[in-house]
């Protein structure tokens, strides 16, 4: 089994890459999905950042904007969260490749791959990129978005042109879909054939 490691920064497009490997039939184990699904209604993580962090649970699950104030700028805080939620994340990922395991070809979608010390559980790294322009301008059309809210996640993840040093393929999403998909497919097809598929 080769292991892509899909990972890149805010409003690059790496969703709309992740969605292309999907179609394409490969599965992919979606780590921001993973942390909605635990810290969701009945999420198994919810009692320890509960008793950590009183007040930003309840039957609905994480009340994120609670807990955001909780953590947001307290280095300790965040460490804290990170116990309790990394550990379920790693326990659904060794899930999720036990039960693909016989498949040639996994996406493990990092959001933080290289922040979080991701490199290690991956044999490819894949690294979604964008112009700053257009990032800029994909990420200030979310709803709820300002500029500031915007520089300060930038100021915690690696700078792109940083994570395209790293990588060892980079996709770019700045033109067309119909060049990314091209992208995606080679790159499928690449590691299919070392893999002799």
């Amino acid at each position: 089994m080769i292991r892509i490691g899909l990972t890149g920064s805010i409003g690059m497009g790496k969703s709309a890459v992740a969605a292309m490997f999907r179609r394409e039939g490969v599965p992919l184990f979606d780590a921001d999905a993973e942390v909605h699904r635990l810290q969701g209604p009945g999420g198994i993580v919810l009692p320890a950042i509960e008793s950590r962090f009183p007040g930003t649970t309840g039957p609905a699950g994480l009340d994120r904007l609670t807990l955001g104030k909780a953590v947001f700028g307290d280095p300790a805080a965040l460490a804290d969260l990170e116990a309790i939620v990394l550990p379920a994340v790693k326990s659904a990922r060794m899930a999720f490749l036990r039960r693909h395991r016989a498949r040639p070809i996994v996406v493990l979608d990092i959001p933080l791959l290289f922040e979080k010390a991701g490199r290690e559980h991956v044999d490819v790294v894949v690294v979604v990129s964008a112009p700053a322009w257009k990032q800029r301008r994909r990420v200030l059309a979310r709803p709820g978005m300002t500029v500031e809210k915007f520089r300060r996640i930038m100021r915690l993840q690696m700078p792109d042109a940083e994570k395209r040093r790293r990588a060892d393929i980079v996709i770019p999403t700045g033109g067309t879909m119909s060049a990314t998909r091209k992208a995606v497919r080679d790159l499928i097809a690449c590691l299919s054939a070392r893999q002799g598929r």
